[in-house]
């Protein structure tokens, strides 16, 4: 209890009060924080459930292009065909601040600007459904990388969002109640004390007054 833990002097008190205010203004900014991150948080969500459908279902409409080619070419052409890829992809990392969570920014940059060296073979001897299949997976790339930032994204705010609801319960529940309470029990025992030196003060008053009368 806090009667056992704090010694109850004015210089105590000035102390706690003080920190009691710094506790309040701490769980204040860690609330706003903590519903700034969720609201960021279910964006990223919305987001990364849109993505992961789109990019689904490309990459199942690109399997069944493979599959289509396949019937219609033998296998060691389809392999042949996609050996060595004329096209070439540079992936760069970077980071961005978002309320003190430093999440991942991926930006690809491809070695030509033209559209069509995805296609590492010749049209003579190729099924159309083997170029949908490139062209399908080509064009979500741009959706798969931001879906990688959006997942990542989503489980370091989540971590972050999990630190900040200890910290602000561990203020809410704990560090400010016991704040509180040790600050009541300082004032009652400085007012128990006040009580006490008037009540003696008064009695010595009546002694002195009592003597003079005497005398």
């Amino acid at each position: 209890m806090a009667s056992t833990q704090v010694n109850p002097t004015r210089m105590e008190l000035t102390r706690l009060k003080k920190k009691l205010i710094t506790a309040k203004r701490g769980h204040k900014l860690l609330k706003d924080k903590r519903d700034e991150l969720m609201r960021q948080f279910l964006d990223l969500v919305r987001e990364n459930k849109a993505l992961r459908e789109k990019v689904e279902k490309g990459i199942e409409q690109a399997n069944k292009n493979f599959v289509m080619a396949k019937a219609g070419m033998e296998e060691q052409m389809v392999t042949a065909s996609l050996l060595a890829p004329k096209q070439e992809v540079t992936l760069e990392v970077s980071k961005k601040n978002v309320m003190s969570v430093n999440l991942p920014v991926f930006d690809y940059q491809t070695r030509t600007s033209d559209n069509n060296d995805i296609y590492s073979y010749g049209f003579a001897f190729t099924s159309g459904d083997l170029d949908y299949a490139v062209k399908y997976l080509a064009d979500i790339l741009p959706d798969m990388l931001r879906l990688a930032e959006c997942e990542k994204s989503c489980q370091l705010m989540a971590n972050e969002i999990e630190k900040t609801r200890r910290r602000v319960n561990a203020l809410e529940h704990i560090m400010i109640p016991q704040t509180q309470e040790s600050i009541k029990y300082i004032t009652m025992k400085l007012d128990e004390n006040e009580r006490s030196t008037q009540t003696r003060l008064m009695k010595v008053k009546d002694m002195m007054l009592k003597q003079a009368h005497n005398y």
